[in-house]
Formats: C-alpha cells, sequence, structure tokens
C-alpha cells in the first residue's frame, strides 16, 4: 500500500476510534467519597451527545462511590430515542436520581416530563413549568375553530381521553397510544400522578411548579440546590428494591461536566452539520475521483463522509430525503458532462433542496436542518451553475481557434514561386499545399481545406485579414 495511503487510513482510523474511547478527565479521577452527590447538567435539546453524556457520567458517579446523582434539567423537548435511552439508565441505577428543573424559568417540556416522571426524585424552582408531552410529530395541523387545551382542560373531566380521539391516523394513533402507556408507567412506578401524566401526551398539558406538587407529578419545590438538598435530608428513597436513605445535608457536590467526547458528539450530531460535512464529504471525493491524486480533497473528504454517517446513524433521518441529495448532486454534475442548457442543473437544484429540506425526519426542537444555511448551499450552486452556463454559451459563440477547423479561412504566405503543389506558411508553420493557380514568392495566399497533411490553397484578394 503506498504510504500516503497508510497515512490517510491511519488518520481516519484514529479519528473514529476517539470516538469511541473517552479519557479519563481530571474532573472525575476523583476517590470515592464517602457522602458526595454528582452533579449532571442538561441545558438543551435532548439528543446523541446528552444521552450518551448522562450515560458515561451516571457510571463515573456509581464506580466513585457517589451517594446520588442531581441532574439540573431545562430542556424544550427532544429525540425519543435518546430519550429512552436516559430514562433506562436512570431506572437501572444503584444509586437515586434526583431531576431539578433549574434554575427559575428553566421547563422540562415533551422529552423532559418523562425525565421528571422516571427519577427517583423530581424537584421543581419556582418560576418553572413541565408538561407538553405530546409527540412532536403527532400534532396536527391547527384549526382555529377548535379550543385550546387550556379550555378543553376545563370544559371537561381530567380523565376524559376525547381529544386523543381526534388522531385518525391509525399509525399516529398507535405511537401515541404507545407514549402514554410508557408515561403511566413511569407514573405508577415512582407513584406519582399517572392521570395528569397522559394528559401531558394526549392534551399536551402543562403546570407550573406549585400546580405540579400539589397535583402530586413533583415531589418538591426548593427555591435553590442548597433549599433542595436539606428537603432531601433523611428521605427515604425506594432504589431497585431496597430503601436507601439519603444524607445530603453536608453532601459534597461534584460536577462532571461534559468531556472533549461529548462535545465532539454534540458538534456533529447537530443537523446542521451533520448536513455540512455529508456535502464536503461528497464533493471532496467528487474532486479527488475527478483528479486522481490530489489527496487532501479525497483526505478532507472521506474523513467528513465517515463522521455524516456516524451522525446520520444517531439521527432520524428520512432516507427519501437523503436520497433526493444524492439525486441534485449527480445531476448537477451531470449538467457539467452533458450540457443541457441548465435543465439537469437546475432540475438537480430543485431536488438538492427539496431533499435537503425533508432530510431530518423529526420536528423536535433544535433537530431540523436551518433554512438559511439549506438557501445558502442551494444559492452558492446556483450561482455556480449560472456562471457555468454563461461561460458555455460566451465559447459557443466564438471562433474556433484549434483544429483543422480553424486553419479554414486562415492567411498564410507561399514560400515558392509553385503552382500544383509547393509550400506556404500558416500560423509560423511550414505545410505542403496544392493549388490550381501559380503563386509567386511571398504571395498571401488563404487556405480553403486541408486533406491530411496537405493545404488545399488559392490566392488571397488584395486586402488586409487580421488571420495573418
Amino acid at each position: 500500500m503506498p504510504p500516503i495511503n497508510v497515512i490517510r487510513y491511519s488518520l481516519i482510523f484514529l479519528l473514529l476510534a476517539g470516538l469511541k474511547v473517552a479519557p479519563v478527565t481530571a474532573q472525575t479521577q476523583a476517590t470515592p467519597q464517602s457522602n458526595s452527590i454528582v452533579q449532571l447538567q442538561i441545558q438543551d435539546a435532548i439528543g446523541p451527545a446528552t444521552s450518551d453524556y448522562i450515560e458515561r457520567s451516571m457510571d463515573k458517579a456509581v464506580e466513585s462511590g457517589a451517594k446520588a446523582v442531581l441532574i439540573l434539567l431545562d430542556t424544550p423537548g427532544g429525540l425519543d430515542t435518546s430519550m429512552r435511552q436516559i430514562i433506562k439508565k436512570i431506572i437501572a441505577s444503584p444509586i437515586p436520581v434526583i431531576t431539578y428543573v433549574s434554575p427559575g424559568g428553566a421547563r422540562a417540556a415533551s422529552a423532559g416530563t418523562y425525565l421528571l416522571y422516571a427519577s427517583h426524585v423530581a424537584a421543581m424552582t419556582p418560576g418553572t413549568n413541565l408538561g407538553a408531552a405530546t409527540p412532536v410529530q403527532l400534532i396536527p395541523a391547527g384549526n382555529p375553530d377548535e379550543p385550546s387545551g387550556d379550555e378543553l382542560d376545563k370544559s371537561k373531566p381530567s380523565g376524559d381521553k376525547s381529544k386523543g380521539e381526534t388522531v385518525k391516523n391509525p399509525m399516529m394513533q398507535k405511537a401515541l397510544n404507545d407514549a402514554v402507556a410508557y408515561i403511566r408507567s413511569l407514573a405508577e412506578m415512582r407513584g406519582r400522578n399517572a392521570d395528569w401524566a397522559e394528559r401531558a401526551v394526549r392534551d399536551a398539558a402543562s403546570l407550573s411548579a406549585e400546580q405540579a406538587l400539589k397535583l402530586k407529578v413533583i415531589d418538591i419545590v426548593a427555591i435553590d440546590r442548597t433549599d433542595l438538598l436539606k428537603q432531601l435530608d433523611n428521605r427515604v428513597i425506594p432504589v431497585l428494591g431496597q430503601n436507601l436513605t439519603l444524607q445530603t445535608k453536608d453532601a459534597e457536590i461534584r460536577l462532571i461536566e461534559p468531556d472533549w467526547r461529548s462535545e465532539l458528539l454534540a458538534v456533529i450530531t447537530n443537523p446542521n452539520i451533520a448536513y455540512i460535512l455529508l456535502l464536503a464529504g461528497i464533493y471532496g471525493l467528487i474532486f479527488e475521483f475527478s483528479n486522481p491524486g490530489s489527496i487532501i480533497p479525497g483526505t478532507i473528504g472521506g474523513i467528513c463522509l465517515l463522521l455524516a454517517l456516524f451522525a446520520f446513524q444517531v439521527l432520524p433521518v428520512n432516507y427519501a430525503g437523503m436520497a433526493l441529495i444524492l439525486l441534485g448532486i449527480a445531476l448537477m454534475i451531470a449538467e457539467a458532462f452533458v450540457p443541457s442548457i441548465g435543465i439537469l442543473g437546475f432540475g438537480g437544484l430543485t431536488t438538492f433542496v427539496i431533499g435537503s429540506v425533508i432530510l431530518m425526519d423529526t420536528d423536535a426542537p433544535g433537530f431540523g436542518i436551518n433554512v438559511a444555511l439549506i438557501g445558502a448551499f442551494a444559492l452558492s450552486s446556483a450561482a455556480f451553475l449560472i456562471i457555468a452556463l454563461g461561460l458555455l454559451l460566451k465559447a459557443r459563440h466564438k471562433s474556433v481557434v484549434t483544429g483543422s477547423e480553424e486553419l479554414s479561412g486562415s492567411i498564410g504566405i507561399a514560400l515558392d514561386d509553385f503552382s500544383g503543389t509547393g509550400l506556404v506558411r500558416v500560423h509560423s508553420e511550414i505545410w505542403r499545399a496544392r493549388t490550381g493557380e501559380s503563386l509567386h514568392k511571398n504571395q498571401k495566399i488563404q487556405v480553403n481545406n486541408r486533406d491530411g497533411l496537405i493545404l488545399e490553397v488559392s490566392s488571397f484578394p488584395n486586402q488586409e485579414n487580421p488571420h495573418v
């Protein structure tokens, strides 16, 4: 294998290996503490990077001998798959998991509500809220004539499920019922209000912290972390069939922040970044294949494409959108090789834009591709096509400057007196020429045709010509 390829594949291997092996940071090398609580934080949409960070941090908390895990939560929601991975980890945790919606103004919407219900202790700060846990793909287009969720709450009993019956699509109804059963099971496992949990899914109901405590949706309302730890002190928590007594009054709080692996995962699983990596990878490989041996475009393109594919593996990708993007790029490339006066190019551009818009198969907050980013790529591609077409049309109107066609009509001079066959100079080249006239030395001649390596010439009228 050539040395360049060895280096290239070694770099790719090391990069991918880095995604799987996380170094032990100084932050997590602490020795086991007799009375410590590990604090984690979720401050954005819940996705693959979030679940990876929470799962690995909880493992470190258990290994370090921590007595509990405290998760500060502020999220608009996220992906169902990532949410369920975190919940599985919480349920299987051998130490209590305390989820605290904080600071004031924070929320535990959608997926955050499920996390609260799954935690051993659910707490909130005044001025926070939870709820609106309906799977976003199931929300139908709004009807201005229909009453709002709050109006419906006032006009029907809490156990009324009539609004859920408005989901007519069998697949949507199936997913909705699955979400309801899931959150009810979490509520029953933790002894919390299961009826309101169902309303949060079916009716997208929401509650403030004080209302949530009153309806037994959460366990504690605390003004800050100190107040929370004070209220938790000596509380008995059932964990995996055993009752554990929390000693939190003088507990040491140890913060575990996302390490470089979690940060990298968060970056590449951002749909906008994954989209850019995909396009950079494709264009890099195209440039490498069109100019073999360039090395740099192929190496960078290969790494970008592998990272994009890794990101798409954990993101909710619509593969029809992916296929449309690839088809659009193929059509735009075909325009360069099979000029169609823009038909293939702009058809490919349209296909590319449609594929980009539907690429992410979700409406979850934080997991769509920015329309401005799609527009920027589309406009840059359109500009490239317009410039290429302009150059093509300009080239079509230019006179021929090479080849046998360019010789026809060219002006030269006879090198000797001759009739029949002789030598002429055309464009600083000496040619054998054939004529039916008598030509004199240094007489201006005109090329009429070419027969192999012999030019057919005739005398040129006495007028100036730019081809001389």
